[in-house]
């Protein structure tokens, strides 16, 4: 069984400077900590983008720090907060198609991870283009029947909440038709929303959690702006076997675990 780390929306400002009420980048650290006490076997982690909330470069070169902590590959991808030629310079050596996006494939074990670009700059709302849907073609071809699993920042349906669906991956048909049939294709991860959510998408199952700062509501009315809660931050851990996606989501700064009770049933 392989397991590995899922992250997302971390959303980060010069270090020392409030978003919304918290600190991203205390927040990041602290995520970082609990990993390397709970989870340095992990194979890898994955942040599924808005790794900075202005696209600056000391969000990112506050990012490098960070990462550079872990024992683990680790593989930063773009949501539509980021701006891409920062991003590579404060952090060399991410996923790149040789197309200018951040795009790349890690073959883990007997599976492979495609790490998608889903970034529209400028939009709040995502892209999936004609070049990038052109290089994703080949990967899954290439593939065939090795299983694989999708990362990517917007996801490319609605999940009922309007304020994101308004926002979401902008033309999600080319890509439903290009993963259609893919019966390899095991799970798709992906970010943009912070909440957790998780179903299945024409036979693909999907699952997303809430980000590293804030969060969004369970708000199903409003349209504009999109709201900002504090429900606690939380990073995924994941296992995958043959037959088998396992998916945890942990609320890392919640320290309420009670003392074992002398009955140790549930």
């Amino acid at each position: 069984m392989t397991k590995f780390i899922h992250i997302t929306d971390p959303h980060l400002v010069a270090p020392g400077e409030i978003l919304h009420g918290l600190d991203p980048y205390a927040r990041l650290a602290a995520c970082i900590d609990d990993i390397l006490e709970h989870h340095r076997d992990a194979a890898c982690c994955v942040i599924t983008g808005d790794l900075a909330h202005r696209g600056e470069s000391a969000a990112y070169a506050a990012l490098r720090t960070q990462l550079a902590r872990l024992p683990m590959p680790c593989f930063p991808l773009v949501g539509n907060h980021d701006i891409r030629a920062l991003l590579a310079a404060q952090c060399p050596g991410g996923p790149s198609d040789g197309n200018g996006f951040v795009q790349g494939r890690f073959d883990l074990a007997d599976a492979s991870f495609l790490l998608l670009d889903t970034l529209d700059e400028g939009r709040n709302g995502g892209l999936y283009c004609e070049q990038r849907l052109a290089w994703l073609a080949a990967e899954l071809d290439r593939l065939g029947e090795r299983p694989a699993y999708l990362f990517m920042h917007h996801p490319p349906f609605d999940i009922g909440i309007p304020c994101l669906d308004r926002i979401g991956l902008a033309n999600p048909e080319p890509f439903a038709r290009l993963v259609a049939g893919r019966r390899n294709l095991r799970h798709l991860f992906f970010g943009h929303v912070h909440r957790p959510v998780c179903g299945s998408w024409r036979g693909i199952p999907f699952s997303t959690l809430r980000g590293l700062n804030h969060q969004v509501p369970f708000d199903l009315h409003t349209i504009s702006p999109v709201p900002k809660s504090h429900e606690p931050p939380a990073y995924a851990v994941v296992f995958l076997a043959a037959d088998q996606v396992t998916v945890h989501f942990h609320d890392y700064l919640d320290k309420s675990t009670l003392p074992a009770p002398r009955d140790a049933s549930k």
